[in-house]
This record gives C-alpha cells, sequence and structure tokens, in this order.
C-alpha cells in the first residue's frame, strides 16, 4: 500500500521592488504599465515600496474644500496636485512617507474589495505591531490609527481582471505640518501621527519597508523575492 502525501501550494511569488523617492506621475505611469503586465501574466504579483515628493492627491471621493492651499501657495511650497483612479477622499504625500502599490491578481479567491482592504489595514497594523505600537481601525473609516491619530491611509484601484493599483501611506518620519494643507481623506475630528512621532525617535524608512514586506508576505501567503527589473 502507497501513503498518498498531501502538501500546501507553495506561497505565490511576490516580486518587491524598491524605488526610492519617485514623482507622482512617474509612479502612475509604472503602475499603468504593470497592471498591464500583470493582467497579461507577464510578472508576478509586484510590491512597490516608495517615497513621493511633497504632493496632493484626489480621489474619487474627493472634495475641493478638502483642498486647504491655492494654487499659488502650492506652487510656492514645491507641492503638486494630482487626481487620481483610486478611491477615497483627498490625502498627502511627501518624503520620509511608506508609500506602498501592491499590483496583485486577485482572481485566486480574493475577489473581494472589502477583504482586499481589511488585509491591507492588517498588515499595516502588524507593521505598527513590529515597533511596539498597538494600531487598530475606526468604524466606517478606512486606514490604521494608535488612539486618535492616523498612521497610514489606504486608497486603492481594481481594475478589469481584478489587478489591483494604488494602495497605502504610512507615515513614517513625515512632516506632519504638510498635512495642513488639506484635511485628510475628509476626516475633520481626528488627528495624524507617525511611527517617529509616536516612538519619540527617528524610524528609517528601510526598519519600516522591511516590515512591510514581511507582512504582505504573511497576509496575502506570497513570498517576497527582490527585484531590480
Amino acid at each position: 500500500m502507497t501513503d498518498t502525501l498531501t502538501t500546501a501550494a507553495a506561497p505565490r511569488t511576490m516580486h518587491v521592488r524598491r524605488l526610492g523617492l519617485m514623482s507622482y506621475a512617474g509612479a502612475l505611469a509604472l503602475q499603468a504599465d504593470l497592471v498591464r503586465q500583470r493582467r497579461a501574466g507577464e510578472i508576478p504579483d509586484t510590491l512597490l515600496l516608495l517615497e513621493h515628493p511633497h504632493v496632493i492627491t484626489l480621489g474619487s471621493g474627493s472634495h475641493d474644500e478638502n483642498v486647504l492651499v491655492s494654487p499659488e501657495e502650492r506652487a510656492e511650497r514645491g507641492i503638486e496636485l494630482f487626481e487620481t483612479g483610486r478611491g477615497g477622499d483627498v490625502t498627502y504625500h511627501g518624503p520620509g512617507q511608506l508609500v506602498g502599490y501592491p499590483i496583485f491578481d486577485l482572481k485566486t479567491g480574493r475577489q473581494d474589495l472589502h477583504r482586499y482592504l481589511r488585509d491591507i489595514e492588517d498588515a499595516l497594523i502588524g507593521v505598527l505591531g513590529d515597533f511596539g505600537l498597538t494600531g487598530g481601525r475606526k468604524e466606517g473609516l478606512t486606514g490604521v490609527w494608535v488612539d486618535e491619530r492616523k498612521l497610514a491611509a489606504i486608497g486603492v484601484r481594481v481594475s478589469s481582471g481584478w489587478i489591483t493599483s494604488h494602495g497605502f501611506a504610512l507615515n513614517v518620519q513625515t512632516d506632519l505640518s504638510m498635512f495642513g494643507t488639506i484635511i485628510p481623506c475628509g476626516i475633520r475630528d481626528h488627528g495624524v501621527g507617525s511611527l517617529s512621532g509616536e516612538l519619540g525617535r527617528t524610524v528609517p524608512l528601510a526598519e519600516a519597508e522591511a516590515s512591510a514586506v514581511r507582512w504582505f508576505e504573511r497576509i496575502f501567503d506570497r513570498r517576497a523575492a527582490e527585484s531590480t527589473g
């Protein structure tokens, strides 16, 4: 008699690309190209990790009154403004903030936008836990919080074929005064925070990146492989 051994399927590969400081326009173009490649099966799931120069982005649910600076002031302060294809309201990106753009194919049993958002939140709550912080959610809101301070914003897009783009922004050593240029995500009654502010020390972006990769591996059952392509 021959025993049959059943083994669990190996985790899918997740390419990780660390891009450093990248313009928002450049990141939009790169995401569009990668979404096309992922849909065609030319690349595996890919996680982009980067920073942006100062930029205000407008999601599909944004309201003009949530941008608090004029075009003249934005130009003077070097802040760009972009309309995006993601969900959500107004947000800010800038140096010292870890931005992650998963280009994932959700067709393998994860075709659920609500679950996808909660999975990203779970990964970021795990990142905060690695630094000794207790992160959580707020009912009816998307993102990750420590007490009344929002440390991570999430805004995603899922295109035809269940391919994801856009993603999350985690304040690591961000200049939080820049959030005074907007009403973040249209939320007036809560503040913003950062890893460095909560811990009272400067957290290197590389530490947050490494933690994010580990948690995306765990939550999404992926095996990370560094990619330079």
